[in-house]
């Protein structure tokens, strides 16, 4: 029997049915991987944080721990640096337990959960494992947390290690309810923390105007003037309708300026913006001072984002610049200082290598109005 869906088939329309089913497949087969992955990383870091509570032999390896595992272990996937990852994700995100759990259970052999510590519920033929410290996480969440649903169905295993690294609950939050709205790659993520789009949000009066905005993104020594982090004061920042990172870094660079001089200790402002001829280009440098007692200039580079070894490149030019083309014979040679919004000691260890008297890295923090409202943003665009 013929069916009369073959005799209207045409080529071009077959050819448009495969492409739908292999898009549509693989979008689920790559939902189910992620979902796997998600529930990995997760049970890893629930085994790892069992253990270092509750283990026999805990003691016996301490905070060597995670390095003598993936040794043991030698998988690939679970090297010291994800095994790590996989505590943090676990410590930030325990109430995904509801979500993992029965993810495993139903896909998984029933040992998979078995711990010493674990305690065992019984249900039909199907064992229910759960750890103590799973059972003990709370039910209960603010109205401006994200439900473990929607973690777990709607946020790669990335993005949720990824977010992971943000401390504060309120910050990550806002993170996850963006990612999700906007259905952020991991790259747009990135690109969002490090534009420091929450700090934003919290300085913007209209944080809708902002949201449609961003979804479109003994003798004194240098070491005792620069300090880290550098805390700037930004309490008497005016209202705008939406903060860009051009107006943000504006408004630290005023900041900055003002107070560094109110630092006293030898600070004289020479330059904002400096234009710096090399090679018939030209470049500028945020801030220049002169400092009096050190005798030396300092430069002050801003990023309204995360370190990357670029920057210090660009700041020991001018350095350079300024050793061969401006500094006197009775000077020091010049320093600098680069403000972040975050940074990885290692990556500053060895982008700054040979550099360590003269190029300093330093976050920068930025003092909220008032953590309230971005609690309200979130209840209200839930």
């Amino acid at each position: 029997m013929q069916s009369n869906f073959v005799h209207a088939m045409t080529f071009e329309l077959l050819a448009q049915n495969i492409e739908s089913i292999q898009t549509a497949l693989q979008q689920q087969a790559a939902h189910a991987v992620n979902l796997s992955l998600t529930a990995r990383n997760w049970l890893v870091g629930w085994y790892i944080v069992e253990y270092e509570q509750n283990g026999e032999d805990r003691a016996q390896y301490g905070e060597a721990l995670l390095k003598n595992l993936a040794k043991r272990i030698h998988m690939r996937g679970l090297g010291e640096r994800r095994l790590y990852e996989f505590r943090l994700m676990y410590n930030a995100y325990p109430k995904l337990g509801e979500q993992v759990l029965p993810f495993v259970l139903k896909f998984s052999k029933k040992d998979i959960l078995r711990l010493p510590t674990a305690i065992s519920d019984k249900t039909g033929d199907t064992t229910i494992l759960r750890s103590a410290t799973a059972i003990s996480s709370p039910t209960t969440i603010e109205p401006w947390q994200t439900p473990a649903d929607k973690l777990f169905n709607s946020l790669s295993a990335t993005h949720l290690v990824y977010l992971a690294n943000i401390k504060e609950p309120l910050k990550r939050a806002f993170y996850e309810h963006e990612a999700i709205t906007g259905c952020w790659t991991i790259k747009e993520l990135d690109r969002q923390v490090s534009s420091l789009y929450y700090e934003r949000m919290g300085l913007s009066k209209d944080k809708q105007l902002l949201h449609k905005t961003a979804t479109k993104g003994p003798a004194i020594r240098p070491q005792d003037i620069i300090r880290d982090p550098v805390a700037l004061e930004f309490l008497d920042l005016p209202e705008q309708a939406a903060y860009t990172e051009t107006k943000l870094e504006t408004a630290i660079l005023n900041h900055l300026q003002q107070f560094l001089l109110e630092l006293g200790n030898g600070f004289c402002f020479e330059a904002r913006q400096k234009r710096i001829l090399i090679d018939n280009d030209y470049f500028k440098a945020d801030l220049i001072f002169y400092h009096r007692i050190l005798k030396c200039h300092l430069i002050v580079e801003l990023k309204t984002d995360r370190f990357r070894h670029e920057y210090a490149s660009q700041l020991n030019m001018y350095l350079n610049y300024y050793r061969h083309e401006v500094m006197q014979p009775d000077d020091n040679p010049p320093i600098g200082l680069l403000l972040c919004s975050d940074y990885g000691k290692t990556t500053v260890q060895y982008a700054t290598e040979g550099l360590a008297d003269s190029v300093f890295v330093s976050k920068y923090r930025l003092q909220l109005p008032t953590e309230q409202d971005i609690e309200n943003y979130l209840e209200q665009n839930k």
